[in-house]
């Protein structure tokens, strides 16, 4: 039975060493601390860690699996890469997306709906008011999931889930557009979509869906055309595009 124990002490302990290594890592790709395309030494960050190289293995597996690293045919890791040449499809989809959530959880929501996304929005209000993008970002995140859950459509949900944390980064670069210190009016606006929400108005939960995405999308377009924007290390650079919003 000792022996049984010590081995339970053994797997929690390279479990919260995984967990660990994974938060940390995850912040800093997040906060663009580790550079898209920039490589990831196991042994290097075993060392940082104090950990074997099996838990950062365990830890590069799951950002992996969040599309924040990738494993190139070398066996080498990076930091993934953010492609801009797919940027114009990733902000129509974004857009889209955002639009039908919001849209169904004005036709579907329930009251237990409305309280997990009350939950969240305050939690973005709270990063927003600390300038804490990370804290903003994961609650953002949230908040517009908690909505796509609303609408009772799991294939939109996923693509949604998908397409917002490929694009946690770019949300970086949104926050990082204000220095951090998001208007208070952006808080507003997810307000203004809870309201039509609670409303049940679909078509003007869809507009302000619609007007969400596209702030967000035209000051990431303009930040990164800026002389400002171009101090981000983002790795390779493709050549610019607009993207076309739906109707």
């Amino acid at each position: 039975m000792a022996r049984a124990a010590k081995e339970q002490e053994g797997t929690r302990a390279r479990g919260g060493g995984v967990a660990k290594v994974y938060e940390a890592l995850k912040h800093d790709i997040l906060d663009l601390v580790l550079a898209p395309g920039s490589a990831l030494d196991e042994t290097r960050i075993a060392e940082r860690f104090g950990l074997s190289r099996t838990p950062i293995r365990e830890a590069l597996v799951r950002l992996a699996g969040e599309g924040l690293v990738e494993t190139l045919p070398n066996r080498n890791t990076i930091v993934a890469p953010i492609d801009f040449s797919a940027l114009p499809a990733h902000f129509d989809a974004l857009t889209l997306m955002h639009r039908v959530t919001t849209r169904l959880a004005a036709l579907r929501r329930t009251t237990k709906d409305l309280e997990e996304i009350r939950v969240h929005q305050a939690a973005f209000g709270k990063g927003v008011a600390a300038a804490d993008a990370i804290g903003m970002s994961d609650a953002n995140r949230d908040f517009h999931l908690a909505i796509a859950r609303a609408g009772r459509n799991r294939y939109y949900t996923e693509l949604f889930g998908r397409l917002l944390d490929e694009g946690r980064r770019l949300n970086r670069i949104y926050y990082a557009s204000f220095d951090d210190h998001l208007p208070a009016e952006f808080v507003a606006e997810h307000e203004a979509i809870i309201q039509a929400i609670i409303d049940r108005d679909a078509d003007r939960a869809d507009s302000l869906g619609r007007a969400h995405a596209g702030q967000v999308v035209r000051q990431i377009q303009g930040f990164l055309a800026s002389g400002v924007g171009g101090d981000v290390a983002l790795g390779p650079v493709a050549e610019p595009t607009q993207p076309s919003l739906p109707a």
